[in-house]
């Protein structure tokens, strides 16, 4: 697939944030698609079905992560990307982002290069999921949000905070590969400084309370969710 047929749907308030990354985006030949909110990215992603979303957070009326929502439910969306767009200096958790269906953030200020080469990682991870239609169900284990407890077949199990959010996040894209990067910053924030021993001790304690099977380690990358009818 060139870039010529890739659709890019970028959401953002701000015109000169339209304009910059609108700008560099078709320089590499994408062809792209602006909306100044919620409701007019629904629209023109129904009609466009774009291979990728690039979604601010912060805006007014629907913000990002409700318009997420609502992207996540059209069918016909099923395998587009959606990135969210963060501002370094938002009180935001890239948590709630993966929660509502995000794939993954893009912090701005943001360099054109590093821009560009986040785009086409992501849009790659859309090639990848035409080969996979369907994901089978997770059977054994099941989150519940709202009590904050895990529940394995009929065992309710507590999981400290940390803990939890760590699971949420891995258990939000099941075979998904989620870097030691994007863990600290969704689980732990920018603004806190823990060291990779920190999720490996977090991931162990994880494992011991749940089962080994469910969280996988890539080794040189980070780890991953498997549904318990998808381990060998």
């Amino acid at each position: 697939m060139t870039p010529e047929k890739q659709t890019i749907l970028l959401v953002d308030d701000e015109p000169d944030i339209l304009t910059f990354i609108g700008y560099n985006l078709k320089k590499e030949g994408y062809h792209v698609l602006t909306a100044r909110d919620g409701q007019e990215a629904i629209i023109l992603a129904r009609r466009h079905e774009p291979h990728l979303i690039i979604l601010d957070v912060m805006m007014p009326g629907m913000d990002g992560i409700e318009t997420c929502r609502e992207l996540k439910r059209i069918p016909s969306l099923s395998r587009t990307i959606i990135t969210f767009l963060t501002a370094r200096s938002e009180d935001y958790s890239q948590l709630a982002g993966f929660d509502a269906g995000g794939d993954d953030y893009i912090s701005k200020p943001i360099k054109p290069g590093l821009l560009i080469s986040r785009v086409k990682a992501l849009l790659r991870r859309y090639r990848s999921s035409e080969e996979i239609q369907t994901t089978e169900p997770d059977t054994g284990l099941r989150i519940d949000r709202e009590r904050y407890v895990v529940i394995r077949d009929d065992e309710t199990i507590v999981l400290p905070r940390k803990e939890f959010e760590l699971l949420c996040l891995l258990h939000s894209k099941p075979h998904r590969v989620f870097t030691r990067e994007e863990i600290l910053s969704a689980v732990w924030g920018n603004q806190v400084i823990v060291g990779d021993r920190t999720i490996d001790v977090h991931i162990r304690k994880l494992r011991e309370k749940i089962g080994q099977g469910y969280i996988q380690t890539v080794k040189g990358v980070g780890y991953k969710y498997v549904p318990v009818n998808a381990q060998s």
